[in-house]
């Protein structure tokens, strides 16, 4: 055995995958808006664990120094940057979390299909899941509606462009309408949520009346205010 033989080289095999990240836009005065963020985490200490977070600071005029300190803040309250962005890459330094640039807002740009001899299939507007959604799974569809016949696990995840319809109770997150749709619903036929979002206005469990609790009920927006009333 020729002891010398250079060793076999090992190809890096790289996989693409993307996630739904929260985007803070922080507004002055700062410490006026980490007080938003610490009421929101007092109602439910576990709202931002394990989600990837991007800091967008195009609306404020922050220095260096100002920005390390905005991020440390969020880290003291286990909120970790993934990247920000919004702002000129001098002022981030090695330290910090990477720049980041083309992130678009929860769907990606339609593009018009190449002109075929072939027609292509339209895009499906709607999503049915015709089993229970579990706890720990994330089901993100951001061209319409999503169904599900079964239930909705604590600890899972929806994330719809248009509405969502739970056939079961709804333990976990729903979040409708994440591409400014405000005209979208939340159904479920029973109500125990961590967390129900449309356009970006959320209630917390904390925040969802007790008298709606594991009865069918719907959620919308009048306005910027999120209203939850039960099916009749």
């Amino acid at each position: 055995m020729d002891a010398s033989a250079a060793p076999t080289r090992q190809l890096v095999r790289m996989r693409g995958r993307s996630y739904v990240a929260f985007v803070f836009c922080p507004t002055v005065p700062i410490v006026g808006w980490l007080e938003e963020i610490d009421a929101t985490l007092a109602r439910s200490p576990g709202f931002f664990v394990g989600k990837p977070v991007v800091l967008d600071l195009s609306a404020v005029d922050l220095s260096q120094s100002a920005i390390s300190h905005l991020v440390a803040s969020l880290e003291q309250r286990n909120i970790r940057v993934l990247g920000i962005e919004g702002v000129d890459a001098a002022h981030v330094t090695t330290s910090m979390p990477p720049l980041l640039t083309g992130g678009r807002h929860c769907v990606l740009t339609q593009i018009e299909p190449q002109k075929a001899e072939a027609k292509p299939k339209p895009k499906s507007t709607s999503l049915l899941l015709e089993n229970p959604v579990r706890s720990g799974q994330s089901v993100v569809f951001t061209d319409g509606d999503v169904t599900v016949l079964g239930s909705v696990g604590s600890g899972a995840e929806i994330v719809a462009g248009g509405s969502i319809h739970v056939y079961g109770a709804l333990r976990g997150r729903a979040m409708a309408g994440v591409n400014g749709n405000s005209a979208a619903r939340i159904y479920c036929q029973k109500i125990e949520a961590e967390l129900l979002a449309i356009d970006g206005y959320y209630q917390t469990a904390e925040d969802i009346s007790a008298t709606l609790r594991n009865r069918p009920a719907q959620a919308w927006l009048d306005g910027e205010i999120m209203k939850i009333t039960p099916l009749n």
